[in-house]
């Protein structure tokens, strides 16, 4: 597999959401029982577990984008969205040392290696 940074985050977005309604099958189940619409009110796990669903929407959605990235740079992600990712990762490592964050490590420390080591590369040639 030629490019894989995309495709892991989009796994990982799946395996978290997967486990969202795995863990918390009765919350999800009441917020459609109570119509969806307005039915989280002041609940704390009912909105955990919705942020919880939606940052696995929005991990899906990152992982499809950095896909066409690598596949329409040659396998070179910004390092902003490396940084960006890091950022993240290292936040959630923090405040919830036992969680997922750590799956996204790895493809968020490749994009920064990979960049600078092209980045470097680059610098080098113009040199010369």
């Amino acid at each position: 597999m030629k490019y894989w940074i995309g495709k892991w985050i989009v796994a990982v977005s799946i395996v978290h959401t997967i486990f969202a309604f795995v863990v918390f099958p009765e919350v999800i189940l009441q917020i459609f029982l109570d119509g969806v619409f307005d039915s989280i009110g002041v609940d704390p796990l009912r909105g955990a577990v919705v942020w919880f669903l939606l940052f696995g929407f929005v991990l899906f959605g990152l992982g499809l984008a950095i896909n066409i990235i690598e596949e329409m740079s040659n396998g070179y992600v910004p390092a902003s969205i490396g940084f960006s990712l890091l950022f993240i990762i290292l936040l959630g490592v923090v405040l919830m040392p036992v969680s997922g964050f750590w799956l996204a490590l790895p493809p968020a420390l490749i994009i920064i290696y990979k960049r600078s080591k092209r980045d470097g590369l680059s610098n080098t040639q113009q040199n010369y």
